[in-house]
């Protein structure tokens, strides 16, 4: 979970309410939430299949299911404001699609790798936002960014793996987890831009102050893929 916060803790007062503004945030929010795990349900369950052992295959078909498993909770919860799940996921699904497209694994450990960062960038940003939000919807965020058996660190362990003397594996993943966090952000940028997330969450601060906040927490992304690249011993 991200270090950053977007706010304190009492500007979620500020976003709790009724307010159309804050409603659509959490329409778009829990909207490309749920697209995104059911996204990474599909993508873990195909990769699962190529896995070099069956130890492997199981791993990847667990993390698969916890994926599910949030995605029904997620579309749960929008249920529960009276947003239609599919309707909310709608918007994200051509950029989150172009996204995957863009950033195809090559082979099973740069499949390993993708999953590794792009998960690891998600809970950050998905927790930055979260600390801003109502009780509800924070809890939701926090139960699941704090589950057990993250990915994160299951695939670190296998990562680890993987790398242990292989210079040359280590060389391919190093360049290839760079073009992932580069993709990564730039996806989270436009989702940000496109769909307006700041404005409801502004509360009492001022667009100057927001817009540094959240120059600050995209800086703050970069910040710990980096140290998350260098426990892997790779050069982010």
């Amino acid at each position: 979970m991200s270090e950053y916060n977007v706010g304190a803790a009492g500007a979620r007062a500020s976003a709790v309410g009724t307010a159309p503004a804050y409603k659509q945030f959490l329409t778009d929010l829990f909207g490309v939430i749920a697209y995104g795990e059911l996204s990474a349900f599909e993508r873990m369950s195909s990769d699962a299949r190529f896995s070099p052992t069956l130890r492997d295959r199981a791993t990847l078909g667990r993390l698969a299911v916890r994926e599910y498993t949030h995605f029904e909770r997620v579309t749960a919860h929008l249920e529960g404001m009276g947003v239609d799940p599919e309707q909310a996921m709608a918007p994200f699904q051509q950029s989150v699609d172009a996204f995957h497209d863009r950033t195809r694994p090559g082979d099973w450990h740069e499949s390993l790798m993708k999953f590794y960062v792009t998960d690891a960038i998600s809970d950050d940003f998905y927790a930055a936002l979260g600390s801003r939000l109502d009780e509800e919807s924070a809890a939701l965020i926090s139960s699941m960014l704090g589950s057990s058996e993250a990915p994160g660190e299951v695939l670190f362990v296998r990562l680890q793996e993987s790398l242990k003397d292989d210079p040359r594996l280590a060389s391919r993943l190093a360049l290839w987890g760079r073009r992932l966090v580069g993709e990564a952000l730039t996806q989270a940028q436009r989702i940000v831009i496109e769909r307006a997330f700041p404005e409801g969450l502004a509360g009492d601060a001022s667009r100057e102050d927001y817009d540094v906040q959240i120059r600050e927490l995209f800086s703050q992304l970069t910040r710990n893929h980096s140290r998350r690249m260098s426990l892997l011993g790779l050069t982010a």
